[in-house]
């Protein structure tokens, strides 16, 4: 059988370069992760998610077909997985922190008071194309999304998974935000029953290190040239830590003030 694109351009891409420094190595893969900055960018993001949702949930994905006022609010990035070989979309996530809004699933829960006063950064709209590198896609979305909250200042990552994506989820070693409850309809996610999750930042590496997991290595000692998370920047305030009314009065008071500036 002929082989196929990717793996024709993986002889040239998919390679490792042992010469890292201080215990690290540069890996260079067959596409590139990065934030969306155009309208095509973001068509391309749109396309793939509702193909990767399609598969799976095909009424709820006929509802993503069109951009999200989520996908263009401040505090708000999607990135995108683009073929190195062709610039076809592979993959998209987007990550939304509470700096500027609650979280999406705020609007079904009320979270603890740990993570009410905490900075949070929730993923949502995972979407990966039907291609062997889907998994390593996938990989380094979940990198792009760990680096943009270790950049922004982020005290804990959120995330909502419907069975069986939420055991992704906990082999990730994410943890439950309500032990034993079970799964919750999600507005936002079609109304669709979802498990509540959360992983702390700060201690992961260590705690990652201390679990010999397998994506130890690709995370925190593996250098990707390809991967793009943009200019984050932490907020002017580190508004996680204040009172959740507080936050969102700050919150509120940047967009109105960049509204007339």
């Amino acid at each position: 059988m002929p082989r196929s694109l990717i793996e024709r351009l993986q002889e040239v891409d998919g390679q490792i370069d042992p010469r890292g420094v201080g215990g690290t190595r540069t890996e260079w893969l067959p596409f590139t992760v990065r934030p969306v900055r155009s309208e095509l960018d973001r068509e391309k993001a749109l396309r793939v998610r509702v193909e990767g949702y399609a598969r799976h949930l095909p009424e709820f994905a006929r509802t993503l077909r069109e951009l999200e006022p989520m996908d263009t609010r401040e505090g708000v990035v999607v990135f995108l997985a683009e073929s190195k070989l062709d610039g076809s979309a592979l993959g998209t996530m987007r990550v939304q922190s509470n700096h500027f809004l609650p979280l999406a699933l705020e609007q079904s829960v009320e979270l603890p008071q740990y993570l009410r006063n905490s900075s949070l950064a929730e993923a949502t709209r995972l979407a990966v194309a039907r291609d062997r590198v889907g998994t390593m896609v996938k990989n380094l979305l979940f990198k792009a999304y760990f680096h943009y909250c270790q950049s922004a200042g982020v005290d804990w990552m959120v995330v909502a998974g419907r069975c069986p994506i939420d055991r992704q989820y906990a082999k990730l070693l994410f943890d439950d935000v309500w032990p034993g409850q079970g799964y919750i309809p999600l507005k936002h996610a079609g109304d669709l029953p979802h498990r509540i999750m959360c992983f702390e930042v700060a201690s992961a590496e260590e705690r990652w290190r201390a679990a010999g997991h397998p994506l130890y290595d690709f995370i925190f000692r593996t250098v990707h040239p390809d991967l793009d998370c943009g200019s984050v920047g932490r907020t002017e305030v580190p508004v996680g830590n204040l009172p959740r009314p507080q936050r969102h009065q700050l919150a509120a008071a940047r967009m109105e003030r960049g509204r007339h500036s």
